[in-house]
């Protein structure tokens, strides 16, 4: 068991973040770079699809509440992907992480899991995608077949010339007499990852300059809906009055609504917070990584809680909570401003928006299997390079490939829940990495260190394992089947050609 328990050698991983030439990942992100990276993850599926979905389910306007638990949870964890990300300036996120003070095992499941992670986030975004784009079109009278604009199975009627889930009517409104038509597979979603899966492979600068002009455009779009939308609270106040109450609506005896729907909300919404975690998978293409990837890190996360927290109140002010349980949630509450030139601006905003979050999804699980396969977990071909553009090309396709094709079949809430679990798992074991470490190295220069230490790392540790008892059971079984899968191959070929286990080896023979 001690083997299997074996902690990466720090002076392995210094040497891997010293190593250049054709064969390696390109160092060309900047501390502006990395903070509209997280912006670019972070802003996007929380405030355009989730921030909607965990009202109307959950927890009604007292989501902002929800938001507010939710930065907490992440402020523990993000001073902890901080300091990490500063000693460790290597591709690979909580995965290299936990390798390097908790043993392999732990590694191999925590990466293992962040493919998950990933992979369903940016399928979760790509069916909001597809949400706000089919609006967009219908909105320019121009439509695609309502069967391959939805899940398996989803009912849609045709309302107001926009074909439109049943779930999102307003209230009273009944879809009898209405025509009818039954999803089969939603192409747009499918399409849209294929492009951003071409767009990683071409190369990581590229991307990143794509994702920082988006992020600028999506942050003024925001600030328009907030501005748009807040002058018409101001002026129909009785609206905003009758929307907000009660605040808190009464529990509904299953864990929504009523004061413990805030955690469940918050444990339903985390997924709008993964941005920093991805920002620390790229810490090997970044120039400066000691000093950059803290400020990508914590810079990403304050901006984006302080306009989740703004978006929520707005959206729910505008609308009933009741009805935002819909992939496109935002422009259903600004074209209940009826400013049609703020509706369009929205929408085209949340369509460049969530671009970006796949972008950086796909790009976080990509490195993840990179630094794996550099490590001998897993097969050579996820850390092939690409000679001209020198990037992880196989397996950016492969698992492109794979993404593309979740949200054409699964409804996006099955999706965001897989997440989010996801996520809290590896927030867990990155606090307590960083305990680990400063009692096994206090001696370890440290260029951002965690404040606090050891109560904000085990704030962080209680907090995510909070919020994960919150998650729904399926949640928990889809991460067990996963893990299982996963131990298989770890104990099928993992240990056989783990670069750590064969210095072990030599070692003992010496």
């Amino acid at each position: 068991m001690s083997r299997l328990l074996r902690i990466k050698p720090m002076s392995m991983l210094n040497k891997e973040a010293a190593e250049e030439g054709e064969h390696t990942l390109k160092r060309s992100l900047g501390a502006l770079n990395l903070i509209t990276l997280g912006i670019g993850a972070v802003i996007g599926a929380g405030i355009f699809v989730l921030t909607g979905q965990a009202a109307a389910l959950h927890a009604g306007p007292a989501v902002a509440l929800s938001f507010v638990l939710a930065g907490f949870t992440c402020a523990f964890a993000g001073l902890c992907y901080a300091e990490f990300a500063s000693i460790i300036p290597i591709a690979g996120s909580a995965y290299t992480y936990g390798y390097a003070t908790l043993g392999e095992l732990v590694a191999w499941i925590i990466g293992w899991d962040l493919c998950l992670e990933y992979a369903f986030g940016a399928a979760t975004v790509a069916s909001g995608w597809a949400g706000y784009f089919n609006s967009f079109l219908q909105q320019l009278h121009i439509y695609i077949p309502p069967q391959l604009t939805a899940t398996t199975g989803t009912p849609l009627v045709f309302y107001q010339q926009q074909w439109l889930p049943v779930m999102s009517l307003p209230p009273g409104v009944s879809g009898a007499g209405l025509p009818h038509a039954t999803g089969l597979f939603n192409l747009i979603a499918l399409c849209v990852v294929l492009v951003i899966t071409t767009i990683l492979v071409i190369g990581i600068k590229e991307s990143a300059n794509f994702n920082s002009a988006i992020v600028i455009v999506k942050l003024g779009i925001v600030g328009v809906f907030l501005v748009v939308g807040g002058l018409f609270l101001m002026q129909h106040p009785h609206i905003a009055a009758t929307n907000w109450h009660p605040f808190i609506p009464p529990a509904d005896g299953h864990g929504n609504f009523g004061w413990g729907g805030i955690p469940t909300a918050a444990a339903s919404i985390f997924f709008a917070y993964i941005g920093f975690d991805a920002v620390s998978t790229a810490a090997q293409e970044a120039k400066n990584p000691q000093r950059d990837m803290p400020i990508g890190i914590l810079g990403s996360l304050v901006v984006c809680t302080i306009l989740y927290i703004l978006v929520s109140l707005v959206l729910t002010g505008l609308v009933s909570y009741k009805t935002l349980n819909v992939a496109a949630p935002v422009a259903l509450a600004i074209d209940a401003t009826g400013v049609s030139w703020g509706s369009l601006l929205v929408k085209i905003g949340a369509i460049f928006g969530l671009a970006t979050v796949m972008l950086v999804m796909l790009l976080g699980q990509s490195r993840v299997f990179y630094s794996m396969s550099k490590d001998g977990l897993f097969w050579k071909w996820a850390s092939d390079i690409h000679p001209r553009f020198r990037t992880p090309w196989i397996t950016t396709i492969v698992f492109g490939s794979f993404a593309a094709i979740m949200p054409a079949f699964l409804p996006i809430d099955n999706l965001s829940q897989l997440v989010n679990i996801g996520t809290l798992l590896a927030f867990t074991i990155v606090s307590a990495g960083v305990w680990v470490l400063r009692v096994r190295h206090p001696e370890m220069e440290r260029p951002f260190r965690t404040p606090l230490v050891p109560l904000v790392p085990i704030l962080g540790i209680v907090s995510a394992v909070y919020l994960m008892t919150r998650l729904a059971r399926i949640t928990w079984i889809v991460m067990i089947v996963w893990l299982l899968i996963g131990l298989v191959i770890y104990f099928t070929y993992s240990v056989k050609h783990s670069k750590v286990q064969a210095l072990a080896k030599a070692e003992e023979a010496d």
